[in-house]
């Protein structure tokens, strides 16, 4: 595991490299972000931002969302994956907003993962970008990257979640899963991490680390 100076610099260097980290699912307000999000379980962001574009042009509230239908809905998302079941989360759950909240989006996690189709890491993005609150969506990129670095080990998402809340340094806890995804998505990768290029490459505990070679 690394120690806390080392995670102080790591955060440093990813900080550096990217001073303003920012996901890659396009939205228009807290809603759009919200619905996409949830679209994207199991699918790309580029495969996502395809689909919503045109959506979002017409249906950027749960009132517009739930006039447009589902049946309609799936015409938008239907080269997204689980798309039927994405259709029917989305048209709900924009029912929800409108009867429960004022169609406005909660600021709360346990009341987002009441919503059709919203877990735990989906609320997580949503309040870190939409609200800016200081918490750690962790999906495959980080869990491999907490794990394989030595920065959060965790068997399951939710202890590398909580390693991550404890273990993080203030300064960086606002962007930090933004900083950990994207490390994840283009150097630190699944198959064959990049090693040579990757900026915390000697803080890194990852013993088969790739070389030029």
């Amino acid at each position: 595991m690394l120690k806390r100076p080392q995670i102080e610099e790591f955060f440093a260097r990813l900080q550096k490299a990217m001073p303003d980290p920012r996901g890659e699912l396009q939205y228009i307000n807290p809603y759009t972000l919200l619905v996409a999000v949830v679209l994207s379980a199991q699918a790309t962001d580029a495969s996502v931002n395809k689909a919503t574009e045109p959506l979002f042009k017409i249906a950027d509230t749960p009132e517009k969302m739930v006039k447009l239908g589902e049946a309609k809905l799936k015409g938008f998302i239907k080269t997204i994956g689980l798309f039927n079941t994405k259709a029917k989360n989305v048209i709900r759950l924009s029912e929800m907003l409108i009867a429960e909240h004022g169609s406005q989006v909660p600021a709360d996690r346990e009341v987002l993962q009441s919503l059709p189709g919203v877990g735990r890491k989906t609320a997580n993005v949503v309040l870190n970008i939409a609200f800016g609150q200081e918490t750690m969506a962790v999906d495959t990129h980080i869990f491999r990257v907490g794990n394989r670095t030595g920065l959060a080990p965790g068997k399951d998402v939710l202890q590398v979640e909580l390693q991550l809340e404890k273990r993080v340094p203030k300064p960086y806890r606002l962007h930090a899963h933004h900083w950990l995804i994207l490390h994840g998505r283009y150097v630190c990768k699944a198959r064959k991490p990049d090693c040579p290029v990757c900026v915390v490459r000697d803080i890194c505990q990852y013993k088969a680390k790739t070389t030029n070679e």
